[in-house]
């Protein structure tokens, strides 16, 4: 294409396994080929070519991106010998790593849990992330984020100036593509009765918060279906917490997932920090109540709509369970509440953020946005927590 602007976005994630980190890239490039299709003004003379590894879990069904595997390798060696030489103008990095031979990208750093709770990481990915990251931030041209707190984070911890943070949310349209369908296990543990938890080894998921309580919850008529983990031997820990009152449902489907959200009392998630929090714009975007840890990110996504406790404070969270358990009209009032604040956080309105910032580098002012890409969309709130 004479003339035109090239950018290469970095498809390392589509090796590997799916979370909240995966799910962000996979939702964000599915956002920006939606919009380049559609003649947005931002994409103009705009060329963008997907890199992946050479072997792929699955493809996305790209209109207007086209996908191209390249190198021989994998991991970091595919990302960091491979790919840098491959791209022949910009690149947009989403999943907390890239090249460092690539000064003219657009990172995403998620959060820095591995400073904030580095106990739920191995020494060694600690060590390679306490080194990585700092040096990508420090080099590529400009980094983007997922939240205030992540931002606040990175200034905190020295790795990038406000002024070259963006802040480019998750999104929830994805949660509405989910079709509910019950599988025989998640049909066993619903109802209007059951606390869902999403079950991690990481520490700073902080599920012992719920588990510890599981006698309290059966006296009270409540259950607690575990997702994620296969068994309550996942950590020493857990094993001496297990009742007849928790389900542990393993790793489910998105759709089996929407039927549980749908016909439970309310997500719990008790984390001690998040970078943003998916699985609860997940819950509030499907019409599940949550109830949140007041910490990190999640009140500033959850907003009005979410019941918080302290995460190290187990009797209040019982009580939001009871509170939940009779009141029917709270229930429906976070409904309500949660639906409305799930729409401020919208992939296509991210995407929209990422052209604008590869229109500012590329030198062009975005016409639809009606003066150029800001360079930061840190919050006067979040300057002044820094």
């Amino acid at each position: 294409m004479e003339g035109a602007r090239h950018w290469a976005i970095n498809g390392r994630f589509l090796a590997q396994p799916v979370t909240g980190v995966q799910r962000y890239a996979r939702e964000v490039v599915k956002a920006l080929d939606a919009r380049i299709a559609a003649g947005d003004p931002l994409a103009r003379s705009l060329d963008v070519e997907l890199l992946v590894p050479p072997v792929i879990g699955d493809e996305l069904a790209l209109t207007a991106i086209r996908t191209r595997a390249i190198g021989r390798l994998g991991g970091h060696g595919w990302e960091q010998a491979e790919l840098p030489v491959k791209v022949r103008s910009g690149l947009v990095s989403l999943c907390n790593s890239g090249p460092l031979a690539t000064r003219r990208q657009i990172l995403c750093i998620h959060d820095l849990n591995t400073r904030a709770c580095p106990q739920s990481y191995s020494l060694p990915f600690r060590l390679l992330y306490r080194t990585l990251i700092p040096a990508l931030a420090a080099r590529v041209r400009h980094v983007t984020t997922v939240s205030g707190y992540s931002a606040g984070q990175l200034v905190r911890y020295g790795l990038c100036g406000a002024d070259r943070i963006t802040i480019a949310p998750d999104g929830y349209e994805h949660a509405l593509r989910w079709v509910p369908r019950h599988s025989i296990r998640t049909h066993s543990t619903a109802g209007v009765g059951t606390i869902v938890l999403l079950g991690s080894r990481a520490p700073h998921k902080n599920i012992d918060l719920v588990l510890g309580m599981s006698d309290r919850l059966a006296e009270a008529g409540l259950r607690v279906a575990v997702v994620g983990l296969s068994d309550g031997r996942v950590f020493g820990r857990t094993q001496e917490q297990t009742g007849a009152n928790i389900g542990w449902l393993g790793r489910i489907g998105d759709d089996e997932l929407a039927a549980l959200l749908g016909d439970c009392l309310c997500l719990a998630f008790p984390s001690l920090v998040e970078g943003f929090g998916l699985p609860m714009l997940e819950a509030m975007a499907r019409g599940c109540p949550v109830v949140a840890s007041d910490r990190a990110s999640l009140p500033e996504i959850g907003g009005d709509a979410v019941l918080y406790a302290s995460p190290d404070r187990a009797d209040i969270w019982f009580d939001r369970f009871m509170q939940l358990a009779g009141d029917a009209g709270l229930r429906r009032a976070l409904t309500e509440r949660g639906r409305r604040q799930a729409e401020k956080f919208r992939w296509d309105e991210t995407a929209k953020r990422y052209l604008e910032l590869m229109a500012g580098m590329d030198g062009l002012a975005p016409a639809s946005a009606g003066s150029p890409a800001r360079p930061s969309l840190v919050s006067a709130t979040t300057r002044s927590k820094l």
